[in-house]
């Protein structure tokens, strides 16, 4: 298996075809959003193929000039999962971006949200944990939602320095007062996420 870089017209394919099915509408960025960031070059849309078949995805935000890379979505095609293909992903995405410090992304809290999404939300946490990931450090609230960062990358990566480049990218992208309103990183301990208020900022 290989990754190979998709092209904005196999992202938006991508994105139709199954990010729809597979993320809530409240956790998927728009379509615009991305191929914007991609036309910029910081946004990479990576497939896992299987030979000439398509079997799983990773979309990750760049920043030129900070060598990290964020890890927006990982998931696997319908039909392929269950088949341990997103562990091996996760290796070739640490072969892919070797160069890098590390890849970091947000696994969500199993304390936050509701009861019943409590189980789902430990094995996510426990399935980065178990393929070479680690706390960073700090927890993040991403437009109400508590986040925990993890990164899989150089042990000397400090939480300081995940901190700066995880502020970096966030408020690189997104006006002011959406960044100030709904992005909390760090989410401090004993603050709660802000209340989502008024939606209509939302992907401004």
């Amino acid at each position: 298996m290989k990754l190979i870089e998709l092209t904005a017209e196999q992202l938006s394919a991508l994105y139709e075809s199954e990010l729809k099915a597979a993320f809530p509408p409240q956790e998927l960025k728009p379509l615009k959003a991305m191929l914007n960031l991609m036309a910029e070059k910081k946004y990479q849309a990576l497939g896992l193929y299987d030979g000439d078949e398509l079997a799983g995805y990773a979309l990750l935000w760049l920043e030129p000039g900070i060598p990290f890379a964020l890890l927006d979505y990982l998931g696997t095609i319908e039909g392929r999962r269950s088949q341990g293909l997103g562990t091996i992903m996760l290796d070739l995405l640490a072969g892919y971006y070797k160069d890098y410090r590390g890849i970091f992304g947000e696994a969500e809290a199993p304390e936050g949200g509701s009861p019943e999404g409590e189980e789902l939300r430990r094995r996510r946490l426990g399935f980065y944990l178990r393929n070479g990931f680690r706390y960073g450090g700090y927890d993040c609230a991403l437009f109400g939602v508590h986040y925990q960062t993890l990164i899989r990358g150089r042990e000397d990566v400090t939480p300081g320095e995940l901190l700066a480049v995880h502020q970096k990218i966030y408020s690189g992208h997104m006006p002011k007062q959406v960044y100030d309103r709904f992005i909390q990183i760090p989410l401090l301990p004993g603050q709660q996420p802000n209340s989502m208020g008024d939606l209509s900022l939302i992907h401004i």
